[in-house]
């Protein structure tokens, strides 16, 4: 959960960013704990009943929240009035740029269970108006697949994403200083949220997933990406690109040329498409996996030791990631720090659309402030 916004040289709190904060506060009990009285959420989130009794007028007012009956619990008194958010009448639209060969998408529900699915051929590499105008159109697509109100429109894309959904860098997809959130936000009758693939992923293991407050994703596919959680919120870093290990290099011995041009950077070692290659050519299976199992290791050390975190998250296709690869980058991890014997090393649960729930844990940040 984000703290109240701050402004003016002495980081004045004005009434406004407080009642928002209060709000999101209100909303991310409410998801969590599903539905429950008034009384339950004042107790839960430390507000005056009278505060969360406004708030929660306004969250029906807008649509967000709608009232579910009494409680039947046979308690003295007069009947508890549920409330919860619009689970049946709220939908998300989720998009997932990552994958190689298409733009996946799928109308959810407020919980990540798909409704709809849609995807397109992806365009070629590096084409930067062809790809805007396959994920415009996936996107409109979806939304007239849907079949309650759409909440917003949650877009997940390699490269580097600023907070305000400005596409910095995807060489892949030809974009550069793109602002894709306020394009498509124009373009959409939805408002649109963008965000970086592993941190989508990192979102939904988060809000979805039940990780803890401190711990790493590393999402392993066609490249190899990562997200950071740090007490509770996700890194932003000075360059927007926090657990950005696919282009660290692992190793000394140089090792395999990398897209980027460089060699032995961990994607080169531990990319599906890596990993295909070489055990095409003839090279023995467990050992291909052993090798990228420490390429990982390797490079989960400093970060876990520098971070002091407590779990890392691999996701992925787990044919490939669980095992033999997993195992080695535990040993190897654990090898090379000194306090960390302890920390989890586990595959998501998530399942292939760990992107797109990661997707629409974004619009579910950006227009009700859950985390």
């Amino acid at each position: 959960m984000s703290r109240p916004a701050s402004t003016g040289r002495r980081g004045k709190v004005l009434p406004e960013h407080a009642r928002a904060h209060n709000r999101a506060l209100v909303a991310s009990t409410i998801f969590h704990g599903g539905a429950m009285s008034r009384a339950d959420v004042a107790r839960a989130t430390g507000l005056t009943r009278v505060t969360v009794s406004d708030l929660v007028a306004e969250l029906i007012d807008a649509g967000i929240v709608t009232e579910h009956g009494t409680r039947p619990d046979g308690r003295p008194g007069k009947p508890a009035i549920l409330v919860d958010l619009d689970r049946t009448g709220l939908q998300c639209v989720a998009l997932d740029l990552s994958e190689s060969g298409e733009y996946r998408g799928a109308v959810m529900d407020l919980a990540g269970t798909v409704i709809a699915r849609r995807s397109v051929p992806r365009p070629p590499d590096r084409d930067g108006e062809a790809a805007r105008t396959a994920v415009r159109a996936l996107a409109a697509e979806l939304i007239g697949a849907a079949t309650a109100r759409v909440l917003g429109v949650g877009v997940a894309s390699p490269g580097v994403i600023s907070p305000e959904g400005v596409v910095v860098t995807a060489p892949n997809i030809g974009w550069t200083d793109l602002p894709l959130q306020r394009l498509l936000g124009a373009e959409l009758p939805a408002p649109v949220h963008v965000v970086n693939d592993a941190d989508a992923a990192t979102l939904a293991e988060h809000t979805l997933g039940g990780a803890g407050d401190d711990f790493m994703l590393v999402k392993v596919g066609r490249g190899v990406g990562a997200g950071v959680f740090i007490r509770g919120g996700l890194a932003q870093g000075s360059r927007f690109s926090p657990g950005e290990s696919g282009h660290v290099t692992v190793g000394t011995d140089e090792g395999p040329e990398c897209g980027c041009g460089r060699r032995g950077c961990l994607e080169s070692w531990l990319s599906i498409r890596y990993l295909d290659s070489r055990i095409a050519e003839g090279a023995e299976r467990d050992e291909v996996l052993r090798d990228a199992g420490e390429r990982l290791g390797i490079a989960l050390a400093p970060v876990v030791g520098a971070l002091d975190l407590d779990e890392i998250v691999v996701a992925g296709p787990a044919a490939y990631l669980d095992g033999v690869l997993r195992e080695t980058a535990v040993t190897t991890l654990r090898h090379r720090t000194l306090l960390h014997d302890d920390v989890r090393v586990r595959m998501s649960a998530q399942g292939d659309d760990i992107v797109l729930k990661g997707a629409l844990v974004m619009v579910l940040r950006g227009e009700l402030g859950v985390s």
